[in-house]
């Protein structure tokens, strides 16, 4: 038996006067709980109980030593259920890594509502475009859209990325409406130079599927800087309905080649594995997955009819 159990019978039987009753609360026989005092007392080299045949009664060395081990179990119990609250209740510094235009539009204006429900939270926020390495930067959470090339980290899919072709009403008042992925040759097409293959755009569509390289006069790293062109009407872009749903239903802007689409995407929690997820990890992952349940202006029925069958799926 280690040191520590020793010191919980020998408090015990002090607690309770007897051998047998600490036997009895501690699911052990007499003999035992006497043969670990007994080796305790050989261990320290002192006599810790006066023995009569009615009572016991602690030394002076006894009670002594019964006041250090009362001490010790108490702080040992407090240090465990410190490590109990921090595995049930989230507090710290979460570490969070957003892509700019998304993490503005859509998880900034909602962490106050998380800080408020979880007020020992704080949160160190990273909004960039740039693909992070989140364990090498010591980040504890990710947001990242599209496919998932790092099979290291843990992913839990938050809502669908449908991207679409458009353009502003002012850019089609100059320009004729593309029918066919084809005619996006002769169009002026803005172009996110964040994504692989900037320049190819993949379709499928009656056809089947087909990969246009378009060209144009901007290129960007910002989504939000590519957002700001179409919408004014310099030229076609390829943007996610997150960015554009309110323009599009607004009639700010217009789709075209409704019939062509891009491949399945998603928006997903990214995070590192490990046996035990921190509950400040859990609870704001949670916190996004039950935000994105709900109604949003930019999922219309088509990202939601995706998005279930890919639930489904």
């Amino acid at each position: 038996m280690d040191n520590v159990s020793e010191m919980q019978v020998f408090v015990r039987v002090v607690q309770l006067g007897s051998f047998s009753a600490a036997a009895r609360s501690l699911d052990l026989t007499p003999s035992a709980i006497s043969k670990q005092v007994g080796r305790l007392e050989d261990r320290l080299r002192t006599r810790l109980f006066n023995r009569t045949t009615r009572r016991l009664n602690l030394t002076e060395a006894g009670t002594g030593f019964y006041e250090r081990c009362r001490q010790i179990l108490s702080d040992i119990e407090e240090a465990e259920q410190a490590v109990a609250d921090l595995r049930s209740t989230p507090r710290g510094t979460l570490k969070l890594a957003l892509p700019s235009a998304f993490g503005r539009l859509h998880v900034a204006p909602v962490l106050a509502e998380y800080l408020q429900r979880y007020p020992e939270m704080r949160i160190d926020l990273n909004l960039n475009d740039r693909l992070i390495d989140i364990m090498a930067e010591g980040m504890d959470l990710a947001v990242r859209i599209g496919d998932l090339s790092d099979s290291s980290l843990i992913a839990r899919r938050l809502a669908p990325n449908r991207r679409v072709v458009c353009g502003a009403p002012a850019y089609f008042a100059r320009r004729p409406v593309p029918g066919k992925p084809q005619d996006l040759l002769d169009h002026n097409c803005l172009v996110y130079t964040y994504r692989a293959s900037r320049n190819d755009w993949h379709f499928s569509g009656p056809g089947g599927k087909e990969t246009i390289q378009v060209s144009g006069n901007l290129e960007a790293n910002s989504a939000e800087a590519l957002h700001a062109a179409v919408l004014s009407g310099l030229g076609i872009g390829l943007l996610p309905m997150w960015l554009i749903g309110t323009d599009l239903k607004a009639g700010r802007m217009i789709e075209v080649l409704g019939d062509y689409h891009f491949p399945d995407s998603a928006v997903y929690a990214v995070y590192p594995p490990g046996r035990h997820l921190s509950p400040k990890v859990r609870s704001f992952v949670d916190y996004l997955a039950e935000h994105f349940s709900g109604d949003l202006d930019w999922l219309d029925d088509t990202s939601l009819e995706e998005a279930g069958r890919k639930e489904a799926g």
